[in-house]
């Protein structure tokens, strides 16, 4: 049974950091592009950035430059470092195994960015 617990989630100040983590369990990690997604309050889900073994990593315009993702398959962890963080980046964020809009998903970690 596919698994995915995010965690690193609360409420920071503009500018602030935060460091998400999401450990994948019942299925072969390293195999799988895995995605960070979010859906802020009263919006659709977006696609946030990527870590693929082959492929690298990618990232919506948006976070580029404030944002990184990063994968450990040996402890089949999925991270996503958050820097210069803004009122728009409140949203709840969730891991996703495989392709971003159907993988399976967490039930997501809950970030505000506020004062």
């Amino acid at each position: 049974q596919v698994q995915l617990v995010e965690s690193g989630g609360g409420l920071v100040q503009p500018g602030g950091s935060l460091r998400l983590s999401c450990l994948g369990s019942g299925f072969t990690f390293k195999l799988f592009t895995m995605n960070w997604v979010r859906q802020a309050p009263g919006k659709g889900l977006e696609w946030v950035a990527t870590a693929d073994r082959s492929f690298g990593t990618q990232y919506v315009d948006s976070v580029k430059g404030r944002f990184t993702v990063s994968r450990d398959d040996r402890s089949n962890t999925l991270e996503l470092q958050m820097t210069n963080l803004r009122p728009e980046d409140t949203a709840v964020y969730y891991c996703v195994k495989g392709a971003w809009k159907t993988g399976d998903r967490g039930q997501g970690t809950l970030v505000t960015v506020g004062s």
